[in-house]
């Protein structure tokens, strides 16, 4: 769900222990990180990253589509869970760092594909944050984002997270292109999770997730709105899906 703070810690600020309880919940939406990273799969390879990569949800999806991965997480009191993780996978590697800080000790294009799933709404330059991505990508590469979207839906859960911002589609597509990314697919994401998160959290003021809810709507709501959004490209969502690449 829109809002999972794999990136908590990613901004310019100290470092953040991040508790994860809500990680916890959310890593129990196999629908709903399955259809994040179905989306991505053809366009992953190679040597990858991922930055804010939390309890490792999404780097366990990741990892069978990679040679190999780089686990980037900036609180360090989830590196223990990382590295228990990934015990015994010598193509895995798990580092403690903000991205700014990560990427910056990075050589030039030498990343395949660069994935960060609700991470990039945490970093206050994020023009200043896809340069860097951009330079770190190989031509031919991928950047592959997943990001909450729709300024009205911000709330108090998105404060709490240390949101800076919920993208519309086209701001994302301009700040990826203005990095010298080619768009290869920007669109919506869950338009049936618009309304709820309206209602409860921008409206209601929730500021904490379900567990019974999340996993109702993960069985129930992801499989029906998924297909929906195969046969019908959504005019809204409460995410932006986005893949660019690096032009050769």
């Amino acid at each position: 769900m829109s809002g999972t703070p794999a990136g908590a810690a990613t901004g310019n600020g100290p470092e953040v222990l991040y508790e994860g309880r809500d990680l916890e919940a959310t890593a129990g939406l196999d629908n709903y990180n399955a259809w994040i990273v179905d989306a991505f799969a053809p366009y992953l390879g190679g040597h990858a990253i991922e930055i804010g990569s939390g309890i490792g949800t999404f780097a366990g999806l990741l990892r069978p589509r990679v040679d190999r991965l780089d686990a980037v997480e900036p609180s360090p009191n989830l590196i223990s869970v990382l590295e228990a993780r990934f015990a015994g996978d010598a193509a895995v590697t798990v580092r403690s760092a903000t991205l700014e800080s990560h990427v910056a000790a990075m050589g030039d294009a030498c990343r395949d594909s660069v994935v960060l799933v609700n991470v990039l709404e945490h970093i206050e330059d994020d023009r200043a944050a896809l340069a860097e991505l951009f330079r770190i990508t190989r031509p031919g590469g991928h950047l592959l984002l997943f990001v909450p979207a729709l300024p009205f839906l911000f709330s108090e859960l998105d404060r709490q997270f240390g949101h800076f911002r919920r993208y519309r589609r086209s701001e994302l597509r301009a700040k990826v292109g203005e990095a010298g990314f080619e768009i290869r697919l920007a669109r919506y994401f869950d338009i049936l999770g618009v309304a709820p998160w309206w209602l409860l959290n921008t409206v209601g003021g929730k500021t904490d997730f379900d567990p019974k809810m999340v996993r109702l709507y993960d069985r129930i709501g992801v499989p029906l709105t998924r297909f929906a959004e195969r046969v019908l490209a959504p005019p809204l969502g409460k995410n932006v899906l986005l893949v660019a690449r690096r032009p050769n």
